[in-house]
């Protein structure tokens, strides 16, 4: 977190928590009551002190004050951000590089769902069509298109299928899963809410 953050929070380690005023939806994108937040050193900020809590609520942490932060899906966009032909390279919507990816997932809605060591998330849609190169088969073979749109039908439909995501030097296996699954298995809460008898920051 920035310093004065960390400074707010030092002195006033009290203040009370926002709910239902800022989302973040399935492009990265920053909401305030569904307005979406332009400037980009206020994305910035917001992205450089973000983070979760034990019960796997995302906040901002806005000097000494939480703003919970509703989801429209996932707490992390993946971006592609290598040039073509590169090795792939991936940043979160916060402006993380990713490291290490460690697992993948494809819904039910052709969304492709990746595990970083920033937390799971899901990839831009905009950017699933840049993964194609990366995604091979069992032997490390890059699929044809044709191919590839069979074994994503497959997964789309909950069937086991031979894909998987080459990430440096990681084959990384996807498998199917159940959007309506997504919050529970990997253990945040997509709206988090006002507890009942704490105060109200309005």
């Amino acid at each position: 977190m920035d310093e004065i953050v960390l400074r707010g929070i030092a002195k006033w380690p009290n203040v009370p928590a926002v709910y239902g005023w800022l989302s973040l939806n399935r492009r990265g994108q920053w909401l305030i009551k569904g307005e979406r937040i332009s400037n980009p050193r206020v994305t910035a900020f917001i992205g450089r002190n973000y983070e979760h809590d034990e019960r796997g609520r995302w906040f901002f942490q806005n000097g000494p004050q939480r703003v919970f932060v509703a989801l429209d899906y996932m707490p992390l966009i993946y971006r592609v951000v290598n040039l073509d032909r590169a090795p792939l390279a991936l940043e979160c919507h916060t402006g993380r590089q990713v490291a290490t990816v460690s697992g993948g997932w494809l819904d039910e809605a052709g969304t492709l769902l990746l595990e970083t060591e920033h937390g799971v998330g899901i990839v831009h849609d905009r950017d699933l069509g840049r993964l194609f190169p990366y995604l091979i088969d069992a032997n490390g073979t890059v699929l044809d298109e044709d191919v590839l749109v069979e074994v994503m039908a497959l997964l789309q439909q909950q069937r086991a299928a031979p894909l998987w995501l080459r990430f440096h030097e990681d084959n990384v296996k996807v498998e199917p899963i159940l959007s309506s699954d997504v919050p529970r298995r990997f253990g945040f809460l997509s709206r988090p809410v006002q507890p009942a008898g704490q105060e109200e920051c309005t």
